[in-house]
């Protein structure tokens, strides 16, 4: 059994990330480190304002650029 079996899948729901999680928090900004607006991003008025926490609180622990 490899390492990959024994870990759980990371859900896709953008509810269930923490600021930890760089790479799906990577998908709601930009490449100049903006944040993208719901227009593009496509979710709920809840999910992109949680989103839009993780990710500054990311950057305030200076996890992401």
């Amino acid at each position: 059994m490899s390492q990959e079996d024994s870990q759980p899948a990371k859900s896709r729901n953008p509810e269930n990330y923490t600021f930890l999680d760089k790479e799906p928090l990577s998908k709601y900004t930009t490449d100049t480190g903006k944040i993208l607006p719901r227009k593009y991003t496509g979710l709920t008025p809840m999910q992109q304002r949680k989103v839009s926490k993780l990710i500054k609180k990311s950057r305030h622990m200076q996890l992401a650029e």
